[in-house]
């Protein structure tokens, strides 16, 4: 058990952390498009930032257990990680504003679907460019 605890560690911790950052956008998305009243973009704006703060340091300090050297390291690691994110967050409002706001489906089925694309394509950049 140790050895494949060993072997899948990383990935069983970025599944584990990724959910939570998954569940931190959806709560947030929610909190701003429902009680706030937010509009879908916005909303998701607020849900992105919230999450991808989240998701830096979770991935940082547990998932792939970075010790960045000072500084000037953890800066290039955090700008690397918010670009990525970047792109993935723009893939998620494009979405968002695709099928809620112009093809009118329910909003947290798209979020929750978007969010499954999104969370994959952060692993993968993740693994193999920010955190190498």
């Amino acid at each position: 058990m140790q050895q494949l605890w060993n072997r899948y560690k990383e990935v069983i911790l970025y599944l584990v952390f990724g959910v939570c950052t998954t569940l931190v956008n959806i709560i947030v998305y929610y909190v701003c498009a429902h009680p706030l009243a937010m509009k879908t973009v916005p909303g998701t704006c607020v849900a992105w930032a919230v999450s991808v703060l989240f998701a830096y340091i979770t991935n940082k300090i547990w998932v792939f257990e970075s010790r960045s050297g000072g500084f000037k390291e953890t800066m290039r690691e955090m700008i690397s990680f918010v670009s990525c994110r970047i792109a993935t967050g723009v893939l998620d409002l494009a979405i968002m504003y695709l099928f809620v706001d112009v093809l009118h489906l329910p909003d947290m089925w798209i979020k929750i679907a978007s969010n499954v694309v999104v969370v994959i394509l952060n692993y993968v950049a993740s693994k193999l460019l920010i955190f190498k």
